[in-house]
C-alpha cells in the first residue's frame, strides 16, 4: 500500500465568495492560500471554470492563473479545469501558451467537457448543448495548436505552438478515464462531488495505453476536506459546505455561509440525504481522523495525487485546515522548499 507520505497534495480553488464578502476578497483569499499551502510543500494549485454561480469568482480562469503564478514562485498552477466546449481550441492555446512563456515550467492545463454553468448561461456562451460531445475532436484541435507548427500551417497558436504545457483530462464518469488513457493522458476524478469515483479510476489504469507524454498511468482524486484542531470543531467548520450543497439541492446557489450549530433546523431529510451523497467522499475531522480516511481513501482509489478542496466561511479557518492536512504526510515547514512531485510535470503533451 502506498504510504501518504508519498503522495503528492494539491488544491483545488473556486475562489469562493462569503456572505457580506466580495470577488476582490475572494481574490486577495486565493492569493493567500496559493502562497501558504506553497509553503507547506502543495505540488499544484488549480483554478476551476464555472459561470453564473453565485459565490464563485473562478470565471475567467485563464486571468486567475496569471495572477496566482504572479503571487507564488514554485508550485505548480493550473485549470481544474478549463471547459473546453466552451472555447475555441485556439483560443486556450494561446492563452495557455502566454501563461507558460510567463511561468515557465510551472502550468498545466486540466480539461473537463461540462458547461460549468446553466442552460441559459451556455446559451450566453455561444456553447452548443451538443459540444460536449465534440470533446475528443476539440482536444485533438487544441494539442495540434500545442505541437511544434509546420512550416506550411496556416494557423498558429503564438504563443503556444511547441511549448511543454501538461495536459490533464477531467471527469467525474468514465468517460474522460477511457479518453485519457487512451491518448496516455493524466486523469483526475473529479471526487469532490462524484463520489462514486473508484471504478472510473480503476477503468483508467486497467486501459492505459503508454505515449511520449506518459509511460504510465497517473491519476488524481478529488476530495473535500475539512480539517480542525478536533473533531467537533471540523463538524461545525463542515456545516458551511453542508448549507452549500443544501442551496445547490434547492437550486438557489448561495455564497458561502456561516458556520452553524444545527444543521437540522434547515434541512429536511430528503434534503439531508442528498447533501450527504454529494458529500459522500468528504473528509471532515482532526487531524487523526483525516489522516486515517485520506490513507483509506488512497489505498481504495489507488490515485498518485490527491487534490483538496475545502469551503471555509472564514479564511482563517481553511488556512488552518490545509496546515493540518500537510503536517499528516511531514510536509515542509514553513520556508522549506517543497520535494513533492509528478512524473507528469514538465513533460510535453
Amino acid at each position: 500500500m502506498t504510504a501518504l507520505s508519498d503522495v503528492p497534495f494539491s488544491v483545488l480553488d473556486l475562489a469562493p465568495i462569503a456572505q457580506n464578502r466580495t470577488a476582490a476578497d475572494a481574490f486577495r483569499n486565493t492569493v493567500e492560500l496559493a502562497q501558504h499551502v506553497e509553503r507547506w510543500g502543495y505540488n499544484r494549485f488549480w483554478l476551476a471554470e464555472h459561470h453564473n454561480i453565485n459565490g464563485i469568482a473562478s470565471s475567467a480562469t485563464a486571468v486567475l492563473i496569471g495572477h496566482v503564478a504572479a503571487h507564488t514562485k514554485t508550485i505548480r498552477v493550473g485549470s481544474g479545469g478549463v471547459m473546453l466546449p466552451n472555447h475555441a481550441p485556439l483560443i486556450i492555446a494561446e492563452q495557455f501558451g502566454t501563461l507558460e512563456t510567463l511561468y515557465p515550467g510551472r502550468i498545466d492545463l486540466g480539461l473537463g467537457r461540462a458547461p460549468g454553468s446553466d442552460g441559459l448561461t451556455q446559451r450566453a456562451l455561444r456553447r452548443d448543448p451538443r459540444s460536449g460531445l465534440e470533446f475528443p475532436e476539440l482536444l485533438e484541435e487544441l494539442r495540434a495548436f500545442l505541437r511544434p507548427a509546420h512550416p506550411t500551417q496556416a494557423v498558429r497558436a503564438i504563443p503556444g505552438e511547441g511549448l511543454d504545457i501538461p495536459i490533464w483530462l477531467l471527469g467525474s464518469s468514465d468517460f474522460s478515464a477511457r479518453l485519457a488513457a487512451q491518448l496516455g493522458l493524466p486523469f483526475s476524478f473529479a471526487g469532490h462531488f462524484s463520489p462514486e469515483g473508484i471504478a472510473a479510476m480503476r477503468l483508467y489504469r486497467q486501459l492505459f495505453r503508454p505515449s511520449p507524454t506518459l509511460q504510465r498511468p497517473y491519476s488524481m482524486i478529488g476530495v473535500p476536506v475539512i480539517a480542525a484542531d478536533t473533531d467537533e470543531q471540523a463538524r461545525r467548520q463542515a456545516t458551511t459546505q453542508q448549507q452549500k450543497f443544501l442551496s445547490l439541492v434547492r437550486g438557489n446557489r448561495l455564497q458561502l455561509q456561516p458556520p452553524v450549530d444545527d444543521m437540522d433546523q434547515r434541512w429536511n431529510e430528503w434534503e439531508r440525504a442528498a447533501v450527504e451523497q454529494k458529500l459522500a467522499a468528504s473528509i471532515v475531522g482532526g487531524p487523526e481522523k483525516v489522516k486515517r480516511e485520506l490513507e483509506a481513501l488512497v489505498a481504495r482509489t489507488e490515485a498518485d495525487e490527491v487534490m483538496i478542496v475545502s469551503d471555509f466561511y472564514d479564511p482563517k479557518d481553511r488556512l488552518r485546515s490545509y496546515e493540518i492536512v500537510a503536517s499528516l504526510k511531514q510536509a515542509p515547514a514553513p520556508g522549506e522548499t517543497a520535494t513533492a512531485g509528478a512524473p507528469v510535470a514538465g513533460e510535453a503533451s
